[in-house]
């Protein structure tokens, strides 16, 4: 997640810090990265994170997949594609104990 280094220090947050993301929907942790061309109150974070629901107790992802923060609704009645990925957040910085992320890791086995 990219922050305006103003925002950062507001939150305790540093390059390289872990921050919890939270929105009305859910939550995530992401890393830090400082942006002096972020206008201040903005947070920026791309997409392609695979989803890793594996330690709920921490946040909703661990691995930073922001579709977690946004609703799950159409844009229209016309289309099916998901409303935009803009959505307030808080920040704040994770201290806890990092949950090891496993959105690459194969499924358990059922048998």
């Amino acid at each position: 997640m990219r922050l305006n280094p103003a925002d950062a220090r507001a939150r305790g947050l540093r390059a390289g810090d872990v921050a919890l993301v939270r929105s009305p929907q859910g939550s995530l942790l992401a890393g830090v990265a400082l942006d002096d061309g972020l206008l201040p109150g903005v947070a920026r974070m791309h997409t392609g994170a695979w989803c890793d629901p594996s330690a709920p107790h921490v946040a909703d992802c661990v691995a930073g997949n922001v579709n977690v923060l946004t609703r799950d609704a159409p844009t229209s009645t016309l289309t099916q594609a998901t409303s935009g990925a803009h959505v307030p957040v808080a920040i704040t910085r994770h201290d806890g104990e990092l949950p090891p992320v496993r959105a690459h890791d194969p499924p358990l086995s059922l048998g």
